[in-house]
Formats: C-alpha cells, sequence, structure tokens
C-alpha cells in the first residue's frame, strides 16, 4: 500500500503519455491557424523623398524594419526612393493604380485633384504639432481623413511630422508685399495657391529637383523643411537669406497611404500591427527633426547663412488671402469643408491653452537663454 506522497511512477507515466499526446495534438491543430495568422507577405513602398532627406526618407524604412521585427520577418516592406519606381509627386498614384502596395508622401502634394488632400497634411495657418497629433489620435482626424481617402481606394495613417517649418530660402531679402510679386518660388503644394494671390509664382518641385533649379536661376527662392534637411541639400550657397516662420506649415504630417483593397486582404493581426507601427513612425520623425535642427541651424549660421522673419504686413495679408480661399473652398468642396471645420473647431480651444502654459513656460525658459543663463 502507497502513501499518498509515495511516487507512482506507472501512473505518471500513463499520464504523461496521455496529455503529451493530448498536447501534440493541440499543437498540430494551432499551427495552421498560427500560420494563417502570419503569413508571407512582400509590399512596395515608394517615397517621396531622396535618401539624402534623411528624416524624411528613413522614417519609411523605420517602418519596414519595425514591421519586420514584430512579424518574425514575415511581412515585408520593400522601400524605394523617389524615382526608382514612379517621381516623388507621383508616390499617392501609385498606389491608386495598384503599381505598389503603399507609399510614403505629403497629401498637399496631391490637392489638385481635390484640396482636401492637403488639410490633413497642412495648409496655412492651421494647427503646430501638438494640436495636429491630438486632433489626428483624439479628435478623430485619422478616421475622418480615411474617410475621404476611401474614395480614392487608399488607406493613410500619419507617417512622421517635421514640427513647424522655416520660410525658406532666398535670394534677395523679403521686406514687404511688393517683394514677392513675381518671385519664382518652389513651394509644396496648396500653400503655394494661397501665396499666389500675394503675387508669388509658385513652383511644386520633388526634392531632388531643387537645388539644380535655384542654381540655374530657374528659381528664386525655396522652401524644403528646414535645417536638418535645407544644410545637407545646400541652398544656402546660392540663397543665403533664411527665413521664418514657414506660416504654410505649423505641422506638415507626411503620411504612409496604402492601398485600400491590399490593406483590407491582409490579416486582422496584420492591420493592427501596421496601424501601430506607423504611429510610432509618426513619433520618430518629429524626434529626430526637434534633436537634429538646432545643431544643423547652428552650423548654416556659420556657413553664411542670414536668418530674418517675416514682417507682420507679410503675415497677416497671408493669413487674409488664406482665410478668403478656405471659405471658397467650403463653399465648392464638400470634404475641404469637413476636415477643415473639424480643425478649426479646436484650434481656438488649442491656442487658448498651450498661450496659458506652453508659451508662458517657453518664453520664460528663452528669455533665460537669451540672458545666456542655461
Amino acid at each position: 500500500m502507497k502513501t499518498s506522497n509515495q511516487f507512482d511512477r506507472r501512473a505518471f507515466l500513463t499520464r504523461a503519455t496521455v496529455g503529451g499526446a493530448t498536447a501534440a495534438a493541440g499543437a498540430a491543430l494551432a499551427a495552421p491557424a498560427i500560420a494563417q495568422e502570419m503569413p508571407e507577405i512582400t509590399w512596395r513602398m515608394t517615397s517621396s523623398f531622396p535618401k539624402s532627406t534623411e528624416a524624411l526618407y528613413n522614417t519609411g524604412l523605420y517602418l519596414s524594419n519595425a514591421l519586420a521585427e514584430a512579424t518574425d520577418g514575415k511581412f515585408r516592406l520593400q522601400s524605394f526612393t523617389a524615382g526608382e519606381i514612379v517621381g516623388g509627386l507621383q508616390a499617392a498614384d501609385a498606389v491608386m493604380e495598384g503599381t505598389v502596395e503603399a507609399a510614403h508622401t505629403v497629401g498637399y502634394y496631391y490637392w489638385g485633384k481635390d484640396p482636401a488632400w492637403a488639410v490633413a497634411s497642412a495648409i496655412p495657418f492651421s494647427l503646430n504639432y501638438r494640436g495636429m497629433n491630438a486632433w489626428n489620435y483624439a479628435g478623430g482626424g485619422v478616421d475622418l481623413y480615411n474617410e475621404f481617402l476611401a474614395g480614392h481606394g487608399l488607406v493613410g495613417f500619419p507617417g512622421g511630422n517635421t514640427g513647424v517649418q522655416m520660410g525658406g530660402w532666398y535670394r534677395k531679402e523679403i521686406n514687404t508685399l511688393d517683394d514677392l510679386k513675381g518671385l519664382k518660388f518652389r513651394v509644396g503644394g496648396f500653400a503655394g495657391y494661397v501665396l499666389e494671390r500675394l503675387g508669388v509664382v509658385p513652383q511644386q518641385l520633388a526634392g531632388g529637383d531643387i537645388y539644380p533649379a535655384l542654381e540655374k536661376g530657374t528659381l528664386d527662392a525655396v522652401e524644403f523643411t528646414g535645417p536638418f534637411d535645407d544644410e545637407k541639400l545646400g541652398f544656402f550657397k546660392v540663397a543665403p537669406y533664411y527665413y521664418s516662420p514657414g506660416f504654410w506649415e505649423g505641422a506638415p504630417t507626411v503620411h504612409f497611404f496604402f492601398n485600400k483593397q491590399k490593406f483590407e486582404e491582409l490579416p486582422k493581426n496584420y492591420q493592427a500591427i501596421l496601424r501601430n507601427c506607423c504611429r510610432a513612425a509618426d513619433q520618430e520623425m518629429l524626434a529626430l527633426y526637434d534633436w537634429n535642427n538646432p545643431k544643423a541651424l547652428m552650423r548654416l549660421v556659420q556657413q553664411g547663412a542670414q536668418l530674418r522673419t517675416f514682417s507682420p504686413e507679410i503675415m497677416s495679408a497671408a493669413f487674409d488671402a488664406a482665410n478668403q480661399i478656405y471659405a471658397e473652398m467650403s463653399e465648392k468642396h464638400e470634404w475641404f469643408k469637413k476636415l477643415w471645420d473639424s480643425i478649426t473647431a479646436f484650434r481656438s480651444e488649442h491656442y487658448t491653452y498651450t498661450q496659458l502654459v506652453d508659451f508662458q513656460y517657453d518664453y520664460y525658459m528663452m528669455q533665460l537663454n537669451g540672458q545666456q543663463r542655461l
């Protein structure tokens, strides 16, 4: 007779054998389901950016690497620079046409199709980065933009932000509104339409084409992003006057656009992974710019860049022209009105709060910095 604490080897082996067989059967049943949830998928993504714009282009690589890491290499997203598959300004078109599954680009490049494309990326005097971040993720901006994009066969998620940009490089000083008249200015997307009301002659060129046009004199001025990119592109060598702020791009949101049919064919877990990896990439880009822009600006000044700010006259005229255009667009374009109304409903609240809190803190710290106490 065995006591309760004595080891029954035969009973143990019997239970182990039965249990092992059950576990093995369960594993056999689970394996196909897991395989279905983690299929081998390879997509191609075309970028609107050259490799020289490190933070912009590398954010696409960040997404590719994040997807591969999260899926143990099962979901591969091959990234191609502007011009390798299609031109930088045709990236979203390539996704809509099914040439590629994905694009990393800026919505305002396509505002000619419908001005609503630009609203969720950047238009003059919209929100700053924190405001856009709040609108996108807490205020329903991502979902609202996707309602619009669905009509174009796309799904889109924010894929980076530069923060407020500089106002560009100019061959001559820009002191009055008269100085803008006839100015051949490389300026992206919808902003050019607004500045045209002030006499500017807007030119939309992809990043890799800007410097040659400036050097040849085809352009009088260019804007791209800010010091980190602009330094590498060499604009200061031709146009030394560097203006701020880029009021037309207070928080330019770059997007990852995906072919809607291809996205919906993904397993649900892949869809979730893709959304979350895009959100991580969105944060990554701004961090790179915030870290690198101050250092790059100091180097540019040392190399001869002359810093300037736009006059109140120019800022006010641009603000009035933008509001006039927004009223016109809202009458003619349903989705422009929906998106812009959603942003402006939050814009006043956002700036009221940030004026009370962020601005007061930042201004005090700036004063200390000016006194060389930091």
